[in-house]
């Protein structure tokens, strides 16, 4: 066999794959040049549908030759933890997964970080509001990224308070205070048939957890390093916001609207006989589907009246697996550190192309291989298109002064500028914490400081007693 046949037979399989890497690394370049590659790209999620990322994944297949394909996974919420971290351990995890920004920590073990050629701090930071950089950059490395943030907002029955003389929703908790003698209704038995407001207890109100963490950042607590150390909410700041909370659901408060007895807060809102809830922007949509007849308006989350505005944070950003095992049915001349390495590479570059601001609408794509680069125009904003499909509340700030004018993502859209999180190690032990503090207090359990430092204890031991 001749040298030229043996050159082509070797090459031949590999052919598309070389003129990609041609392609993008410049055909006038003097020498060889690199060998092409071809990475595929799975992505788990646990919120969206798949039509979600349809187009956004068509464009950049089109313009990025070093994409085989792109998959998405939807999993079951329930399970999508465990399944995850199973998958992982034996190399046939995603290479892309969502995850709360309050898991950062106990990820950090199985994600990558962004790589140097591709890093860009001051941009990440200029282009996405606070609470992202804090959850997920340290020492100056980018470990994830979100396409929506969301935050806390007041929802409000528009006829309850058209009813009760009241023209528009609080901007304080002391207007809202206020506002509670107009919109309680107490039967002749003292049973509570129309509550101002949803405050108070645990059991029976959406993320009451997240609503006083919310109070303990309003009144000046420092709720925490998201990246480690122990956290402390059992000072008398945090002692104050719990006592505020509570009284809403204390038979002897001015505050009281609330108790144990009372429909579940969702629930008791959309039909009716709830005046206000405080929750996150999802739940906008959920309402109108389980009543679409229903008069409710939202606005942002109250503050104490001249206090520093604060809102809370609770989203889902997107991070890359560290390691994962690639199947292939080809022998490839690259080693299997650097095939991991190009796929760290390709999964990076792809989630700058879905979640980051781009100048002149191009994207600029590096190869991995050669660490040259080339711009490519885009017909989509990715990040764009996602939120108008989805109607979440934006995570970058140049789309949050495109949704400050939508009467539902508005009060959510801004929280995220004035939003903060705080250390989380297990999220679903904070949680249950809280909410055992919250009702050992209504029941006259413990006292707000022993309740408060035995929830701080079980937060900082991941939940052991």
């Amino acid at each position: 066999m001749s040298m030229h046949k043996k050159i082509k037979k070797i090459f031949l399989p590999v052919i598309g794959i070389v003129v990609g890497s041609m392609f993008l690394s410049g055909c006038g370049l003097k020498g060889t040049p690199p060998q092409g590659y071809k990475v595929s790209l799975e992505i788990w999620g646990t919120v969206d549908d798949s039509d979600v990322y349809n187009e956004i994944f068509s464009e950049y297949k089109k313009i990025n030759p070093y994409i085989k394909e792109i998959r998405y996974r939807k999993v079951s919420a329930d399970t999508y933890k465990e399944d995850l971290v199973n998958a992982m351990a034996v190399g046939n995890g995603p290479d892309i997964f969502m995850i709360r920004n309050a898991w950062r920590s106990s990820f950090e073990d199985k994600i990558v970080p962004m790589p140097d050629s591709l890093q860009a701090e001051k941009f990440y930071r200029d282009s996405f509001v606070d609470v992202v950089s804090d959850d997920f950059i340290r020492d100056h490395q980018i470990y994830g990224v979100p396409l929506s943030v969301d935050s806390l907002g007041l929802f409000y029955n528009k006829d309850l308070f058209n009813a009760s003389g009241i023209t528009s929703p609080p901007a304080t908790w002391e207007e809202l205070v206020d506002m509670l003698g107009k919109l309680n209704r107490v039967d002749q038995f003292g049973n509570i048939v129309q509550s101002g407001i949803a405050l108070g207890t645990a059991d029976n109100i959406n993320r009451s957890s997240d609503i006083l963490l919310a109070l303990m950042l309003q009144k000046g607590v420092n709720i925490g390093n998201v990246f480690g150390g122990k956290v402390d909410l059992s000072d008398e700041k945090a002692q104050s916001a719990l006592v505020f909370y509570n009284r809403f659901s204390d038979i002897r408060s001015p505050f009281y609207s609330w108790n144990p007895r009372l429909h579940y807060s969702v629930d008791a809102f959309y039909e009716g006989t709830l005046g206000m809830m405080i929750n996150y922007s999802w739940r906008y949509n959920e309402i109108v589907k389980k009543n679409s007849k229903f008069n409710f308006g939202v606005a942002p989350l109250p503050q104490f009246a001249g206090s520093k505005p604060v809102n809370f944070a609770n989203y889902w950003g997107f991070v890359v697996a560290k390691n994962k095992t690639i199947a292939s049915d080809k022998p490839s001349t690259i080693s299997p550190s650097k095939q991991n390495e190009l796929r760290v590479h390709e999964a990076w570059q792809f989630l700058r192309y879905m979640t980051f601001p781009h100048m002149n609408k191009a994207m600029t794509l590096v190869n991995g291989l050669a660490n040259t680069s080339k711009d490519f125009p885009l017909s989509i904003d990715p990040a764009k298109k996602y939120l108008e499909k989805t109607k979440q509340p934006a995570a970058r700030r140049d789309l949050i002064d495109i949704q400050r004018t939508d009467s539902a993502l508005s009060p959510f859209a801004l929280g995220n500028l004035i939003a903060k999180n705080g250390y989380q190690g297990s999220p679903e032990t904070v949680t249950s914490s809280l909410a055992g503090a919250i009702e050992s207090v209504n029941r006259g359990e413990a006292r707000v400081n022993e309740a408060l430092s035995l929830a701080t204890n079980r937060i900082n031991t991941g939940g052991a007693r």
